[in-house]
């Protein structure tokens, strides 16, 4: 029997056991594939990260990110918390890790920032890796039925509900209210129709439903259910926020536009999330989006595999 080292943090939260768990293998070498899916689903969190020598020595490293069931090629709060924990403990694979580190991941070269407070690591903030893009046009209905709520409770005013990706597919859908948004209840059989039908052939559909503050636009309540990846609601979700934050300042008026959003996510798990996002817009295309938040350390130790 082999083991290997393990260390949890709390994502997207400076207060530990909210934010969203991450589990980060430190050195994933001798890992096979299925060794992963295993430890991935073995933690049962959104996400497990394994932390491998970069392909390319001007890199950090590699990090190869699953779920309880697969592995993504890109997601947030993963890099967010992969970078605080390196940063921590100053060195990968015998490297000294500074300030700026770049991870190579399946959907490519993810760019991360640390800020320090003297000598201890707080925060991150990553660089989507995509450029935004916007797919299918998802009826009312069919969100309503996928979390049990009425169709009029779906906002339509700015946006249809939609796909959209900075580096991972989400399915966006403005509700009215905050009363709406604490009635949602995912239907697993409800999900897997929408996924046949509409996910492009994929047997996924992962749903961000979210409100905008009618005083401050640019701050938004949101939760995020995927059950059909072992995924029943996701406490923070860094990928998606980036994604939607893209796309709601794609769709604003302006040409040229600075914007810093904060979702606040996991209210109603008992897990609050800050997740602050910073997109750019120019001559009316994005050209840049970053996810940042804090962490906080919760255990360390060993797998056995």
């Amino acid at each position: 029997m082999k083991t290997v080292a393990f260390t949890t943090v709390d994502v997207f939260s400076s207060t530990r056991f909210e934010g969203n768990p991450l589990a980060v293998i430190t050195d994933a070498r001798g890992l096979t594939d299925a060794d992963m899916q295993n430890i991935a689903a073995e933690f049962g969190y959104s996400e497990v990260t394994f932390v491998l020598p970069p392909e390319d020595p001007a890199n950090t490293a590699r990090v190869r990110i699953f779920t309880p069931t697969t592995e993504v090629p890109f997601a947030g709060h993963p890099n967010v918390g992969t970078a605080y924990v390196l940063g921590r403990q100053g060195q990968v694979f015998g490297q000294p890790v500074s300030d700026s580190l770049r991870f190579e991941e399946k959907a490519g070269l993810v760019e991360v920032n640390l800020k320090r407070d003297g000598d201890e690591v707080q925060s991150a903030s990553i660089r989507a890796p995509k450029p935004l893009t916007i797919g299918n046009a998802i009826t009312k209905e069919t969100i309503a039925r996928c979390v049990a709520i009425e169709p009029d409770d779906i906002r339509v005013a700015n946006h249809q509900p939609v796909v959209a990706s900075v580096g991972l597919s989400f399915v966006f859908a403005e509700l009215a209210n905050l009363a709406a948004l604490g009635r949602v209840r995912p239907n697993l059989a409800y999900f897997q129709d929408a996924a046949a039908l509409t996910a492009e052939g994929k047997n996924d559909f992962s749903l961000f439903v979210y409100v905008r503050s009618k005083e401050e636009p640019w701050t938004i309540r949101a939760r995020m259910f995927a059950p059909l990846d072992n995924v029943p609601e996701d406490p923070a979700t860094g990928s998606a926020s980036a994604a939607l934050g893209a796309y709601l300042v794609s769709l604003a008026p302006d040409a040229d536009m600075n914007v810093s959003l904060m979702i606040e996510q996991g209210v109603e798990m008992g897990r609050r999330s800050i997740i602050h996002i910073h997109v750019v817009k120019r001559d009316g295309t994005v050209t840049d989006v970053t996810i940042s938040g804090g962490c906080a350390p919760v255990m360390r130790g060993e797998i056995s595999y």
